[in-house]
């Protein structure tokens, strides 16, 4: 049917959905929410965590909760979705739970990253200012600048 998109939504493992018969999309992006019809124009973008919605002739509206990923939309009406995982259903308010629980993991993984890196980035310096003080010693000289810490 040339006046309906097929959707494909794949992980590395498995194909998550195949359907030649879709009349609409709604997807996320960083820029916000975005529609699919037959005869958009060629697209690519990231998705972050969210959930993807999208309609077939007859049926009811179908989701499926995404880690992230990135869609092409390529000749008007392919739109394929890549994915690390992905989950298919029919229950919308589970499936936006999934996704505010991955956001928030995400989050609390940055933070933790940033905190590793400031003290990571505050030990180097501690090490210059030492190694930079006239009379320093390296370290491994059975002494260390850092109050409590053991030499590395």
């Amino acid at each position: 049917m040339s006046g309906d998109l097929h959707l494909t939504i794949a992980t590395p493992a498995s194909v998550l959905v195949d359907a030649a018969d879709v009349r609409s999309l709604r997807a996320e992006d960083p820029s916000g929410d975005f529609g699919v019809l037959p005869g958009h124009a060629d697209l690519l973008t990231v998705l972050p965590p969210s959930v993807v919605r999208w309609t077939r002739a007859g049926e009811a509206t179908r989701y499926c909760a995404l880690s992230g990923g990135v869609l092409t939309i390529s000749g008007g009406n392919r739109v394929a979705i890549a994915c690390r995982r992905g989950t298919v259903g029919d229950d919308l308010a589970s499936l936006e739970a999934d996704v505010a629980a991955q956001r928030a993991a995400e989050l609390d993984a940055d933070r933790r990253a940033r905190v590793e890196q400031l003290r990571l980035h505050a030990r180097a310096l501690r090490q210059l200012i030492y190694f930079l003080r006239p009379g320093g010693r390296r370290l491994g000289d059975g002494d260390t600048p850092f109050s409590g810490e053991a030499a590395p």
